[in-house]
């Protein structure tokens, strides 16, 4: 791999612009797929998610553009407005001092201003399938001298179902312009489009079979259902990562899991599809700004986010197939850098996880939460185990079993001294009852014990005593006669 920029033939302007950005090495995309889209050939590029894709391909556009034209030159699509949103602010960066004008043209925002910036003349614009061709339909764009187009997300941008305007928005092109699809996952029904729209496309592939960064960790969790916001509270209150990113499957769950996280005293917003424009800059400008840790979004409004300070992705729900899976995990471990996926499931979504596991080639460890850690299953055991104690009988110096140490070591478990008189109660069960009539011999304090038969015979006499008071009080104020006659033997 080339290590360095300009050794890819990139302007030494960029070069400069690049190393302010901390940016010196190209990473292994890069330097696949800048030469062949700087001789203009068509490239399908596939790598994992946090690569570099990004610069892959905006770099070799900027090189074209012709900086005195005021026709748009070039178009990026994009399928979400956060990841247009992220393109835009890295093409700034890049062009910041060069003359070249760039413009978002999203869905969502108002199309009345989107009109009047266009007055300005962009050389390049970042958009959304639909909102694109709202704009070619009232004819306030013109597609004729553009030179390069690109689909990034390209298999997210169809799945929402733009394909129909994404190829329509191909047609208004010239018929020579260079076109280049990015993703980290390239279904079946991309390959149709390829052989349509294409022309002998350059194939990069870059550890196709390792398609999650090989900086990640993954792990899972297993609770039951009505345990997962419980546990993710502990999840993150263990990890205490300065920012995350947490995965649901609908938007109905939203509210509900938020509003329980915020009562449990955790920092976090939410990102999804069908929140307003205003909201979702918010969300997000106040979240790559650290000013909550935690972010709930859904598979839409996350897809393609580059926030370097998230350490961990962890799914509430899990992905509906290995695709999301890499996408999503993918938020985070970019660039080289290290990162966790975590993901929690119920005993019946096992299956989904050892399907992820096989599919993607990967290793998801399953762990557990014991005593205040992050442990193993079977470590979990162990630590069960040493807590149990093994009662052992031992020398009767006090009159009872000695508690042998617990296993593992350590100090034998406290239990409660009994009650004295339950105490009392089990010596005198354990001890031999003496024959009838016999005198109980003395104990060690050289008292008498009581004897077990008069023990046993004071219930019945009380019984006896019960029932002669109650004869005498029915009998109170009877006639003599008759109390003599009742207390004669066999009446």
């Amino acid at each position: 791999m080339n290590s360095h920029f300009a050794s890819l033939n990139i302007d030494d302007f960029y070069v400069r612009r690049l190393r302010d950005l901390n940016i010196e090495t190209p990473s292994a995309v890069q330097a696949a797929a800048i030469p062949v889209a700087l001789e203009g050939k068509d490239v399908v590029a596939q790598s994992q998610t946090g690569s570099g894709k990004t610069l892959a391909y905006l770099l070799p556009l900027l090189h074209k553009i012709d900086k005195t034209a005021k026709e748009i030159q070039a178009v990026i699509l994009v399928p979400t407005r956060e990841l247009g949103m992220q393109i835009l602010l890295t093409l700034e960066q890049l062009t910041e001092g060069t003359g070249i004008r760039s413009q978002s043209l999203i869905g969502g925002a108002a199309i009345s201003r989107q009109i009047d910036r266009l007055k300005l003349r962009p050389q390049i614009v970042v958009g959304t399938p639909g909102r694109i061709m709202e704009l070619l339909k009232v004819r306030k764009l013109s597609f004729h001298h553009v030179r390069s187009v690109v689909v990034d997300e390209v298999d997210q941008v169809f799945e929402l179902g733009s394909m129909q305007e994404v190829e329509a928005i191909l047609k208004s092109m010239m018929r020579d312009r260079q076109v280049l699809f990015f993703s980290a996952t390239m279904p079946q029904p991309i390959r149709a489009v390829i052989d349509r729209w294409m022309n002998e496309p350059v194939y990069v592939q870059v550890h196709p079979e390792q398609r999650t960064s090989q900086t990640l960790e993954h792990l899972y969790f297993v609770c039951e259902d009505r345990d997962k916001i419980d546990t993710l509270r502990r999840i993150v209150r263990l990890y205490n990562p300065p920012a995350a990113i947490v995965f649901v499957n609908e938007t109905d769950d939203v509210a509900e899991v938020v509003g329980k996280l915020q009562y449990a005293g955790l920092s976090i917003e939410a990102l999804y599809g069908e929140a307003g424009k205003q909201e979702r800059a918010k969300v997000m400008q106040q979240f790559r700004a650290g000013k909550f840790q935690l972010l709930l979004a859904t598979d839409i409004a996350a897809r393609g986010l580059d926030i370097p300070h998230v350490t961990q992705v962890i799914n509430l729900d899990p992905p509906i197939d290995a695709d999301h899976y890499v996408h999503r995990v993918g938020r985070t471990g970019r660039m080289g850098k290290k990162g966790t996926a975590i993901s929690i499931i119920t005993p019946k979504e096992r299956f989904i996880i050892n399907k992820f596991s096989k599919a993607l080639g990967i290793e998801i460890h399953e762990k557990e939460l014991s005593y205040g850690k992050v442990v193993e299953p079977a470590q979990r055991r162990r630590f069960e185990e040493q807590r149990q104690v093994r009662v052992e009988p031992g020398r009767r110096g006090d009159g009872g079993a000695e508690e042998a140490a617990p296993r593992g070591g350590g100090l034998p478990a406290y239990k409660p001294a009994p009650p004295k008189a339950a105490a009392a109660k089990a010596r005198i069960s354990a001890e031999p009852a003496p024959a009838f009539g016999a005198a109980a011999a003395p104990n060690d304090s050289g008292r008498e014990a009581a004897v077990r038969p008069a023990t046993a015979a004071a219930p019945a006499n009380k019984r006896k005593n019960d029932r002669a008071r109650e004869k005498d009080r029915k009998n109170k104020g009877a006639p003599r006669w008759l109390k003599d006659k009742q207390n004669k033997p066999g009446t």
